[in-house]
């Protein structure tokens, strides 16, 4: 009895020591997803972009997916989420920087959820925010509006001065052309055409022939109004050349929806971390779209090398 009783203790133990020393996240079903988007999923950029992800989720997955529109207070949040709640859903995505503190304050309540929100700080342990590097992407894109300007002066009608991809846009161009001029106004608010179109007015009034409209909610009235002046831009977010492939000379791609696809297989393989995660071209979820015609191909063939170099190295071409 002695010898079966030690036996039997010192096979537990070894399982136990085999179980720690595999290092395994235990593997998960994702069976339910939700989404909110502060105002639409038919906007053509950002919050398009996010539902696209939640359909390659579904099916990589086979999830059911809900989604929620104009989620834009606490309050609204808190209603989506506790709904979510009793469908069963299993990761939340906050399509915005304005849901991390919102998940912050919720997360605790709801244990069995993953929180996941984009460039916010994520401060529990169920939520996560995934942080886009945007400061090459647009580097390379102020390369190519100050590599194809006539005039000697490029625009950026932008959201907030603390956007990375605005210092990386006039550095870009700085480094391509160290003559260009960058004119640069700021909307103050991610979808507000009105004051965006007024800007870009000025913009083209200061005679600048390529403009980088760096805001979801407005580039696209942005694009079209360029168009229509016989002038250029620089698309933001995703690949905008549907807008006009002589008119839009690459775009500074996000791909929000591949980035989805990964945080749910992490979520499934059980290694979907909590806290602030970063991302950028080497991750693959970055990117510069295919050039505009209009865009000379030696230059298509130097700006690639320099892309496939910082992918490399981690080094723009001004370092």
């Amino acid at each position: 009895m002695f010898n079966k009783r030690l036996l039997a203790i010192l096979g537990i133990c070894f399982m136990m020591i085999l179980a720690g020393c595999s290092g395994k996240q235990e593997s998960k079903k994702l069976e339910k997803v939700g989404l909110l988007v502060p105002d639409t999923i038919n906007d053509q950029v950002w919050g398009t972009n996010g539902y696209k992800g939640m359909l390659k989720i579904q099916n990589a997955y086979g999830t059911d997916i809900f989604y929620k529109e104009n989620i834009n207070s606490q309050a609204l949040v808190e209603r989506a989420v506790e709904e979510f709640s009793h469908k069963g859903v299993d990761i939340v995505f906050g399509h915005g920087n304005e849901y991390a503190d919102y998940f912050n304050k919720l997360a605790p309540d709801y244990p069995d959820i993953h929180f996941v929100s984009f460039n916010g700080n994520a401060d529990e342990k169920n939520t996560t925010s995934l942080k886009f590097e945007a400061h090459a992407m647009g580097f390379f894109g102020g390369m190519t509006a100050a590599h194809y300007s006539k005039t000697g002066t490029i625009g950026i009608v932008a959201t907030h001065k603390w956007q990375p991809e605005v210092k990386g846009f006039v550095e870009g161009a700085k480094f391509e052309r160290n003559d260009i001029r960058v004119a640069t106004e700021y909307v103050e608010n991610w979808d507000d055409r009105e004051k965006a179109l007024q800007l870009l007015d000025k913009i083209i009034a200061e005679d600048a022939d390529v403009v980088y409209p760096a805001g979801d909610g407005y580039n696209v009235p942005v694009i079209d109004k360029l168009k229509a002046n016989g002038l250029h831009a620089i698309g933001y977010v995703s690949d905008q050349s549907d807008l006009g492939k002589d008119t839009v000379l690459t775009s500074t791609v996000q791909h929000v929806d591949q980035l989805y696809v990964l945080v749910a297989d992490q979520f499934v393989k059980g290694k979907l971390k909590s806290g602030n995660l970063h991302f950028d071209f080497a991750d693959g979820v970055i990117s510069l779209s295919p050039f505009s015609p209009e865009v000379d191909k030696v230059f298509q063939k130097k700006i690639n090398a320099d892309i496939n170099r910082y992918i490399k190295t981690g080094k723009l071409p001004n370092k």
